[in-house]
């Protein structure tokens, strides 16, 4: 289910587009945000490996081109790996990217909507991963219900949502209005209430993760938040990837933005001024990733 993640200021894995998409692109774009991401998410992993000890078989739900699910095969070396997910171009990256590490022997893909398609797995999950995929489903309460339906007894379930959107320069960068990325948090933020309330099935809830868990039967065993810290100066596929960001959320709020905002996001974009993010020494990325983890009662 690759998807434009809208509470953040980049795609991500886990969530469905429309048929127009260049899935290509996509996936590039999906697998180095997921490779700047590495850090944060291995630390993440590192804290449930600590609950989940040796799973049996662990389920990526919304893998996207699999860059997560490559981080849970080499956390778990005797787990069968499954990433589930609507692209199946995305699925084929997944496959390539097992079979170029040397875990395709234990890796396979389910290609369908989630939560529908996990009814598809052989046998049940130890452990199913879900990264910003449930805030994407209609009824976020009965596809918690779902996934959880689909955990073998002492199975967990850990999903990532909320966390803080991630920041890239500092608030005044010399030019246009201080405070421009929490002025795209407040675009975003209107836009990803949109997104929710046009959902196929759409029901208000009040985003209370631990009780929504607790309310699927199953039981909450703790809440982390993961920090994704890489200072100035960054490297340049770092930087490469806050242009690809940032040209993104110019493209995608443009209207929602005033003149002043999309003067200043036009000069950090471009090339040719030595202030713009390709060339500035300044630019970081710092973000917190949330993790909510629960068990399938015995």
């Amino acid at each position: 289910m690759a998807h434009e993640h809208h509470s953040h200021h980049h795609p991500h894995q886990g969530h469905h587009h429309g048929g127009d998409v260049d899935w290509g692109a996509m996936a590039a774009m999906l697998e180095t945000e997921a490779q700047v991401s590495t850090p944060a998410y291995s630390r993440a992993l590192a804290w449930l490996s600590k609950e989940v000890t040796e799973p049996g078989l662990v389920v990526d739900a919304g893998s996207g081109p699999g860059v997560l699910s490559g981080l849970f095969a080499e956390t778990f070396p005797g787990a069968r790996v499954i990433a589930a997910d609507s692209s199946e171009p995305l699925l084929e990256h997944a496959r390539a990217r097992a079979a170029r590490l040397g875990y395709g022997d234990r890796f396979g893909t389910l290609a369908g909507e989630l939560p529908g398609v996990l009814r598809d797995l052989e046998y049940p999950a130890d452990l199913l991963w879900a990264s910003r995929s449930v805030h994407h489903l209609g009824d976020q309460r009965a596809a918690l219900t779902a996934f959880a339906e689909r955990l073998a007894p002492g199975g967990t379930l850990a999903i990532l949502e909320g966390g803080l959107a991630p920041r890239y320069l500092p608030r005044d960068i010399g030019f246009g209005r201080p405070g421009l990325q929490a002025r795209l948090d407040v675009v975003q933020q209107n836009r990803f209430a949109t997104m929710r309330a046009e959902l196929p099935g759409a029901v208000a809830e009040t985003e209370d993760w631990p009780a929504l868990l607790a309310a699927a039967g199953l039981k909450h065993t703790g809440t982390r938040s993961f920090l994704l810290d890489l200072p100035a100066p960054v490297p340049d596929r770092v930087r490469a990837h806050v242009v690809d960001v940032l040209t993104r959320s110019r493209d995608i709020h443009a209207d929602a933005l005033d003149a002043d905002d999309r003067a200043t996001l036009d000069r950090l974009l471009d090339p040719a001024d030595d202030r713009s993010v390709h060339h500035r020494p300044d630019v970081f990325v710092l973000a917190a990733h949330t993790v909510h983890r629960a068990v399938r009662p015995v």
